[in-house]
């Protein structure tokens, strides 16, 4: 199977986005970049990615950082229950009220607001998304890898865990060279598939 059918199939059998998944259609517009964040959060956690997409579910109905933090604690805590997010639902709870806090103080609300802060610059991108309470290095990661469908200066963004599937599936490990492999707007969902191969075992082995 050559590089490039191998990259296809890819993406016909995983190419959908984790926020695609989750149900959000992203655009350059507040509230979808704002329920990334969310589910950047949610999948930060040792818990199943389909679970953490399921809990984006459940809090979409709080889809700005002003809805997040006039919602009450527990409000929060019950729709990750209904998602079966357990053992981190109530410090994940706290974690988007001070979050959603932090992003109306910061920023108005508006990650866009964040995104000029950083000067087109996608390490200090990865930082200021960090100040976010529990979005680490993993939540920033996940948050670029999808976010360069709709913010182009992060392109392309392949990183540690996208890299690793792209190795495990004997493609390339260079970011440029991953990225020729595919038209821009595909990067992100290339982006997700690799890490999609590194958790389904039968995917990896029907693309190799």
């Amino acid at each position: 199977m050559s590089v490039r059918t191998k990259v296809q199939t890819l993406l016909d059998e995983a190419g959908t986005s984790f926020a695609s998944e989750a149900g959000i259609t992203l655009t350059n517009k507040p509230s979808p970049l704002y329920r990334l964040a969310v589910l950047s959060v949610l999948l930060s956690t040792r818990i199943k990615a389909g679970i953490a997409v399921d809990a984006a579910r459940e809090l979409a109905q709080w889809n700005s950082p002003q809805k997040m933090f006039d919602a009450t604690w527990q409000q929060r805590v019950d729709a990750l229950g209904r998602a079966h997010y357990r053992r981190y639902d109530e410090s994940t709870s706290t974690a988007l009220g001070e979050g959603a806090e932090l992003l109306l103080d910061r920023y108005h609300g508006d990650l866009r607001k964040l995104r000029a802060k950083s000067d087109d610059d996608p390490e200090e991108l990865r930082r200021l998304l960090m100040d976010l309470p529990r979005l680490g290095p993993v939540g920033a990661d996940i948050f670029c890898r999808e976010a360069q469908l709709v913010w182009p200066e992060l392109r392309p963004y392949f990183d540690g865990k996208a890299l690793s599937g792209a190795k495990k599936l004997g493609l390339p490990t260079d970011p440029d060279k991953l990225a020729d492999l595919v038209e821009g707007p595909d990067l992100a969902r290339l982006a997700a598939a690799l890490v999609r191969s590194t958790l389904d075992r039968n995917l990896a082995s029907a693309v190799r």
